[in-house]
């Protein structure tokens, strides 16, 4: 694969640990550093001429809740290859790598809000693009994805009177 591209993408995804096709560190070393990886299962960081890279463990977190959050707020009938598609466009746009070849695949889990919302755009204008859902305008759909999006709001925690101590 190495010596077909520049930069191989190289996902070995098999779970646990001890049944991936490769490792991280192997990838690294056959490939000359060049290889693009992303893991099924967790893996220490590489170390590539000095420095420590992490290993970036790909994770449906990244794509299947803003593939939800689209198809809810613009209530599409049916969820479509194409929107698949759309979802890893996007994602692999937002990446880190693509923009650095030493920054990681991925972005932090911090950001997952911003991926998910990032997805569900692409999404959404995807569906509406094959007729899967009733026409809105662009400057409707992040009202429309905002309105469906999940709020980590917790409400102050109170003792109830009926608690057994």
């Amino acid at each position: 694969m190495a010596a077909a591209v520049a930069r191989p993408i190289i996902f070995p995804l098999s779970n646990p640990t001890s049944r991936s096709e490769a490792t991280p560190q192997d990838l690294t070393r056959w490939t000359d550093g060049r290889a693009v990886v992303g893991t099924g299962s967790p893996f220490p960081p590489v170390v590539r001429d000095g420095r420590s890279f992490a290993v970036d463990q790909t994770n449906n977190a990244y794509v299947f809740p803003g593939i939800g959050l689209g198809v809810l707020a613009v209530r599409a009938r049916r969820v479509t290859d194409g929107m698949f598609v759309a979802a890893a466009k996007v994602l692999a746009d937002i990446s880190p790598a693509a923009a650095d070849a030493h920054a990681p695949l991925l972005p932090p889990v911090a950001q997952l809000r911003d991926v998910a919302f990032a997805v569900a755009k692409a999404v959404a204008r995807h569906a509406r693009a094959e007729g899967q859902c009733e026409p809105f305008e662009d400057e409707q759909l992040e009202g429309l994805i905002w309105r469906k999006m999940w709020k980590p709001v917790y409400r102050p925690y109170r003792r109830s009177p009926h608690s057994v101590r």
